[in-house]
């Protein structure tokens, strides 16, 4: 069988693409196992720096494919253990590309919705194509949400807003995505690659051993409380100043020139 995700490296970007083409990239149990797999070979490389994930044809991800066969599927209906043992290994594989070390990057090229829409929600930014569509319709089909997706949402919209949307769910289309704070930028389809271009070259210019530990702190304010989040900070900040990179920063500054980051 095939691999249903693929990765490419251009420098210091990886971008991670979901190839169940012909199921509009709907999350089966082995691209689930794929993604997973590609994503830990990213986390452990010192010289990818942001990671893009995309998906293939004309859709960024459906979510769960309820007209596939059962084996396919990590809800499958055989048992109340067998379905919870399945569902929860697919969340981890989202809690993982999360907090991955790495900058991530959904870009989304076109139907977004349910479990597809909760991965999109864990990357740290999204760009979508003008031609996308969102909608997060679990209760449309009777079911509660999985995948983190009210817990993201939540976080980037407010309470109120992620209500509206699972609650009340329905299409809406990239621009009213932007306008709620759920993607970054839109862009017309044909331009979409040069929109990533554009956030990833940035991305992979910034001081690479800064990036991460911006992105650890990051993670850490939406789970810990100030006290707890404050002295880990402090490291991190500390760390980053007693770096090649810091003083290169400050001359490049100074001489008023582009730094040039080592990750040292």
């Amino acid at each position: 069988m095939s691999a249903q995700v693929t990765c490419s490296i251009d420098g210091h970007v990886a971008t991670v693409t979901l190839r169940n083409t012909e199921r509009r990239n709907a999350l089966s149990v082995q691209l689930l196992h794929d993604l997973s797999d590609v994503l830990s070979g990213l986390e452990a490389s010192p010289e990818v720096r942001v990671v893009v994930l995309t998906g293939s044809g004309r859709a960024f991800c459906v979510g769960a494919d309820l007209a596939a066969p059962p084996e396919a599927r990590s809800l499958r209906g055989d048992s109340v253990e067998g379905d919870t043992s399945r569902l929860r290994r697919a969340g981890r594989v989202v809690q993982q590309f999360h907090q991955m070390p790495q900058v991530t990057v959904a870009v989304v090229n076109g139907a977004c919705a349910g479990a597809g829409l909760s991965l999109a929600l864990a990357a740290d930014l999204r760009v979508a194509a003008e031609s996308a569509v969102f909608n997060t319709a679990f209760l449309s089909a009777g079911l509660s949400g999985d995948l983190g997706g009210i817990w993201f949402l939540t976080r980037l919209v407010g309470a109120a807003r992620a209500r509206e949307l699972f609650l009340l769910p329905g299409k809406f289309d990239a621009h009213r995505a932007a306008k709620l704070g759920l993607v970054t930028a839109v862009g017309p389809d044909t331009e979409l690659d040069k929109l990533t271009e554009q956030f990833t070259a940035r991305l992979a210019a910034s001081a690479p051993l800064a990036l991460r530990a911006m992105k650890r702190n990051l993670l850490d304010a939406t789970t810990m409380p100030l006290a707890d989040y404050l002295a880990p900070e402090v490291d991190r900040m500390v760390g980053c100043f007693h770096t090649e990179d810091a003083r290169e920063a400050a001359a490049a500054f100074l001489q008023r020139r582009e730094p040039v980051f080592a990750g040292r």
